[in-house]
This record gives structure tokens, sequence and C-alpha cells, in this order.
């Protein structure tokens, strides 16, 4: 008898913790607690989701699995149907192999539809598409892409660990795309078979085979096993192996039981000794089996994977703009996708457009080699909108907010969609204020709902038709106020569109940023477990929770320009940065990285908020003075100024004799200096040239590891 409403605030109370039991959340969130205590019918609402607690919740299924039988399922094992009339069966995935049936999962790709959509963008430009099932495999464009690690939106190929490893492999043939997706995982990477593929792959090292037989299974992967059906080859070529006995070894591989694997050893050294291999060799090989076959990928489907990968490749060097707007339109639900994708655009130079009233299609669309946002991508846009909005302006484009309220209907587009609209930019090109439209707002609705009403009046066949010109006299004035200013702009467009696009809050900030920052919510998936991060970014969510000992602590996510991050503050942390959190608020964190196959998190250790950052940060500052340059008086003034900036930054006097070393003049602890605007303003107007740099605190020795970004530079430049 709890209201739903009630029920759904009580379930916001749980604490956001991965498999949190309800005693847990009880003790961690004292407001639970207290409604339990307070309320009777909560308490009876907690003892009876106890008893629920832990068991099955709902029958579920898989998403690609298909079960295949000789017979009629029922024979085998109990069905049912699903909720949308499926036959599916009522056991699970490994009790179905129990009982000797096979499951096979039909796996559905997002970058299939990503391909199919930028076929049909590229004949939507006039342009013949290509047979995307025929396209030349040794496409020379498409290896050069590959090669350069120009691979971000393409399948199975945009991390950054990959894009190092086809730097390094600098693929030629479809074979090496085939083995390098087998071969970055973490099993290779560890044991160094990609660093030895690589060598000999460039001739570095020498190809040897411990056997002559092992050249034509061995040869397309240079002389290293990469396969699981390389393994069950060498099996069955080298040790007699029948194909049943080698899938037997491929299993017993994968689970490395040892037991297992010495009989398998003794049966392979005795048939490969049977087919005249001696003994040594025999024993080598099968360790050699052992270390790198457990890592042995399937190659078909590697090879099928490489094939969608090569695809993606291919339509990204030939097709750039196409493929990037189907991208953006796959990843519409992801907004650090689409901040990304947006970003990568920018790199190679293709504008990627707001939403346009008289431009934008549904989805993402290409346009003169632009990329136009799409509507479906704004907030409170919905398909019978969009479809009204893009019917209309098809016989004629608008050229007012009177003019679209007058002609779309505005029973499917109603003042919230308009609103919505106007917010994000999309009525931009009618040449007038968002802050405008917002004011008249009301007023053009009402004015289109009397234009319509007239125009459908029965009354008007007696006297004829309305005319637009009769109607367009009567259109309210619209108001002489001020643009908003950048920030309400971009938050507007951040509100309803879930980004950033005519700029970005953080655009004033990039120097700090580059400065006293060693990553960004790009760079950081690629950092290691451990490291040690330092970023800055705009607060944009905050929630707060107990620990058991009843502590306050927090889970902040900040946005840069290219995506979140979310990071802990346990009580420590928390309760030392509490007046510097806030929505909205720019601020820097530092922490330890906190990665797992799921998720990535950064464990906090300091908030600094952006106007503190360089008094904090910054260890030391250095003044360079050309002492052709600079007399007496200046150096005096220098004094003075430096007296009068006191702070926790070690300094430096760097005198500038040109032609010779400079001289090197360390300030005592008693000089030390304020880092910041005002000190370097005075010194460089004193000096008549930019005379200041500063250095930031170095982070603990994990960062400097950071696979070499640019972040780490923390000098400014002269």
């Amino acid at each position: 008898d709890i209201p739903l409403r009630e029920i759904d605030e009580i379930a916001k109370m749980i604490p956001d913790v991965l498999n949190i039991s309800l005693d847990e959340a009880l003790i961690q969130e004292s407001r639970l607690s207290e409604l339990a205590k307070q309320r009777s019918d909560i308490a009876e609402l907690i003892t009876i989701c106890r008893t629920l607690e832990g068991l099955t919740r709902h029958a579920s299924t898989h998403a690609a699995g298909v079960v295949i039988s000789d017979k009629p399922l029922d024979e085998y094992l109990p069905l049912y149907r699903g909720k949308n009339g499926e036959l599916v069966t009522q056991f699970d995935m490994k009790r179905v192999e129990k009982i000797g049936l096979v499951k096979f999962d039909f796996l559905g790709l997002r970058n299939l539809t990503v391909i199919a959509n930028t076929l049909s963008l590229v004949s939507k430009q006039g342009k013949t598409p290509p047979d995307i099932d025929s396209i030349d495999l040794d496409d020379p464009a498409t290896y050069l892409l590959l090669s350069e690690g120009n691979t971000t939106g393409v399948f199975q190929l945009e991390s950054k660990g990959m894009k190092e490893l086809l730097k390094r492999v600098r693929p030629e043939n479809f074979e090496d795309i085939t083995a390098l997706v087998a071969l970055y995982r973490p099993g290779p990477i560890e044991s160094g078979m990609i660093d030895d593929y690589v060598e000999r792959k460039h001739g570095r090292k020498s190809v040897e085979y411990l056997v002559p037989e092992l050249e034509p299974i061995l040869k397309e992967t240079y002389g290293v096993i990469v396969y699981q059906e390389q393994v069950m080859r060498i099996a069955g070529v080298i040790a007699g192996y029948s194909m049943a006995e080698a899938d037997d070894l491929r299993k017993a591989m994968g689970k490395k039981i040892i037991e297992i694997m010495a009989a398998q050893r003794e049966r392979f050294v005795s048939g490969a000794i049977a087919n005249g291999v001696p003994k040594e060799k025999a024993d080598t090989l099968f360790s050699l089996i052992d270390k790198f076959g457990g890592y042995g990928f399937n190659k078909s489907h590697s090879a099928a994977y490489a094939l969608i990968a090569y695809q993606t490749a291919y339509l990204k060097a030939h097709y750039q703009v196409e493929f990037m707007a189907s991208l953006l339109t796959s990843e519409m639900g992801s907004t650090d996708s689409v901040v990304k994708y947006i970003a990568e655009c920018s790199s190679h130079g293709v504008p990627v457009l707001p939403p346009d009233i008289n431009e934008s299609d549904r989805d993402f669309s290409v346009s003169n080699q632009n990329i136009r946002f799409g509507l479906v991508a704004v907030k409170n846009v919905g398909e019978n909108a969009i479809d009204t909005v893009i019917e209309t302006r098809n016989t004629q484009k608008f050229n007012s907010l009177f003019d679209f309220c007058e002609r779309v209907d505005l029973k499917k587009v109603n003042k919230r969609v308009i609103e919505s609209l106007i917010k994000c930019g999309a009525f931009d090109s009618t040449g007038t204020f968002r802050s405008r439209l917002m004011a008249v707002l009301e007023d053009a609705v009402e004015y289109g709902q009397r234009v319509q009403r007239e125009k459908n009046s029965p009354q008007i066949g007696l006297f004829g038709s309305i005319s637009t010109d009769d109607t367009s006299s009567d259109t309210p004035p619209m108001p002489e106020i001020d643009e908003w200013n950048e920030k309400e702009l971009l938050a507007f467009e951040k509100e309803y569109l879930g980004f950033y696009i005519t700029g970005h809050p953080l655009n004033k900030h990039k120097e700090l940023i580059a400065k006293y920052a060693n990553t960004d919510s790009l760079v950081i998936k690629d950092m290691n477990d451990g490291e040690i991060a330092r970023f800055g970014g705009i607060i944009t969510n905050i929630k707060t929770i107990k620990t058991r000992k009843g502590d306050d602590m927090a889970y902040v996510v900040t946005e840069d320009m290219h995506g979140s991050i979310e990071s802990t503050l346990f009580p420590s942390v928390y309760s030392s940065a509490f007046d510097n959190l806030a929505p909205d608020k720019p601020i820097f964190i530092q922490g330890k990285v906190q990665k797992d196959e799921k998720s990535l998190k950064v464990l906090a250790d300091s908030i600094v908020p952006f106007g503190k950052v360089e008094e904090i940060w910054t260890s030391e500052i250095h003044i360079n003075i050309d002492i052709y340059l600079s007399g007496r008086d200046t150096l005096l003034k220098l004094n003075s100024i430096i007296m009068n900036h006191p702070g926790l930054s070690k300094g430096f006097i760097h005198l500038i004799d040109h032609g010779k070393s400079d001289v090197i003049i360390e300030l005592p602890d008693t000089m030390k200096l304020k880092p910041g605007f005002l000190l370097e303003k005075e010194v460089n107007e004193l000096l008549g040239y930019r005379a200041v740099e500063s250095v930031c605190t170095p982070l603990e020795r994990q960062a400097i590891k950071n696979n070499g970004n640019n972040y780490r530079k923390c000098r400014k430049d002269k």
C-alpha cells in the first residue's frame, strides 16, 4: 500500500555500492534506518525485502544465445515462452551444455549498423557507395591509416595501446590485422609474445622453426604460436593427434590442470618421437605449446573481427565524414563517446555543427563535408515532432520563430519541444538571440495556434482564404534584450544536448590544465592501475554516502573537454575538500587510478580549486633577466616586487649573458614567492618582456611513466 513515488525515494536512499546488502545500506544511510523506526509500513517492507534478498529476481534471456538440437528441444529440457513469445530454455547456459546440447552465440555488433549507415550517407551525398563485402583487402590508404594509428572509431583497434601496437607492427596485409586482434590481450602482452612477433616481422629477430614441419603452420605468424588452430595442427602433424584429441589438448591448455597437462605432455612427446622427432625437441615444443598455446586465440573469431575492423578502417580512410557521422549516431546514448568522436572530427578538420531546424535530419547527417547534429539528440524532442518539423520545412525553410509556430502542427510540436530547440541553438539560423526567442515563446505559440485555428475554421470558406500576409502583421514584436551570457548559453546546451557545442566552460582554463594536469578523461583510460593521475574538470555530480563508521564520503564526477571521470573521496579527503565541492565548479583532482576490466575510478587524495592551483602546486618560480637590458634601478625594483609577493614557491634569478653561460641565483627561503597573474604582470612590465617561468610540483614516480603524454610538461613557454 506504499505509493510508488515513496518506493522510488526509498530505493534512491540505497548507496550506489556494488553488491551492498540491505543491512549494510541501513548502517550507511541513516535516513533509511530512521524512516524504518518511524513508520511501521516501511519497517515491514524492509522485513519482506530481507526475505527476498539474494533470490533469483527474474528469468532472463541470453541476448545472443541460440541452442541447436537434433530433435525437438522439449525431448531434452523444459521450455517456456519469453515475454515476446520467443521459445526459451528453462536451463541456463552451463546446464544446457551438460546435457549435451550446443549453444551458439550470434553476436549483434553496433559496428555493422555503423557500416550500413555510412554506406547510406555516402549514397545520399550523390556518390556510389562501395560493395563492402567486395572491397580490396590490400588497399594502401587503409593500411596507411592503420600504420599511423589513426583508428579512433575503428572496431577493435581504437584503444591507445592498440594504436601504439599498430604503429609498431605497421600491418601490410589482412593476416597482420587478424594476428593483432588475437595478440592484443593480457596473456600475450605479459608473456612477451607481442614483442617477439614485432621483432620477427620486421626482420630484427630471425624466424626459426624447431622442426621443418612447423614452417607451413607458423609461417603466417613469423614462427609465433598465436592461434588455437595452430596448436591443434601442430599436435596433429607432429604428434599424430586426431582432430578430437587435438581439441581435447586445446581445452586442457585453457584449464591449466597440472595432471591433465602432464598426461598430454606424455602423449605428445611419445607421438612426436614415433614421427621421428627427437625427444629433446619434442619436449621443447610441448613446453612452447604449454607456455604460448594457453594464450592462443580462436583464429576464426579473430578473422571475423579483423574483417569488420578492416571494413571500418576502409570507410574511415575513404569516407571519413560519412563514417564519423554514422559513428556519432550509433553512440548517441553515450555522452563520453560523443564528446570523444567530436574531438576526433575536430582534430581532422571536420566541423560538427549544432542542431538546426532548417538543416538537421533525425540523426547525424552530412552536408558539404560538415557533420550536422541530428534533432533526435535534443532532449524532449520526440520522433513525431521531428518528422513534423522535417516534413514542414521540406516545402519551405523556416525564417523565424513565428513562421515556425504558424506552419508546424503544434499538436505534435508543443511549447516544451520548441523551448528545447531554442535553448540548444537549433533556431540560431533565424538570426535572433536565444534570449529573445525565449522571451517571446509564449506569444509565438499563441500566435501560431490562432493562425492555425483561423485557417482550419469552416467559416473561412464563406469569405475566402486567409493569406500569410494577412496574419503576419499580427506577429508580436520581438523584445530588444541582450543575449544570455556565455555561461548561460553553454549551460542550456549541456542541459538539452548532454554536451557543449558552441564552446566549453574550460576553454579559458586550457593553459592552466595543460600545465598542471598529467592526464584527462581520454588519456586516463590507458593509464595503469595504481598510477597517480592529476586532472582538471567541472563538477557535474556529487553523491554523498555514510561509511560504516558514520563518516561522510562522496563520489564526485568531473567533466573535461573529452569526457568524464569519477573520483572517490574518502572521509578525510571529503571533509577537507567540502568547501570546494559544488556543481559546475572547476577543480583539480589528484589521486591513484583504480582500474579493472569493467570500470575506472580515481581514489582522490587532493582537491584543489582552479583559483588556488598555481599557489599550491607551483614548486619553483624562475625569473630571467637580460643583464644588458637591466640596470641597478631595475634590480632594486625587482627586489621590491619579490618582497611584495611572499609565498611558498622557491625562487630563482637567471642572469642571461648572451653568448655565455647563464648565472643562476637561488633566492633564500625568506624570499619565497607567491605565484600568479599579479607577480607575472608586475615583473614582465618592469623588464619589458615575458620573463617569468614556473615549475609545477612533480607527481609521484608512478605518474611520470604516463605513456609520454604532453601533460607532464610543467613549465610555461617563454
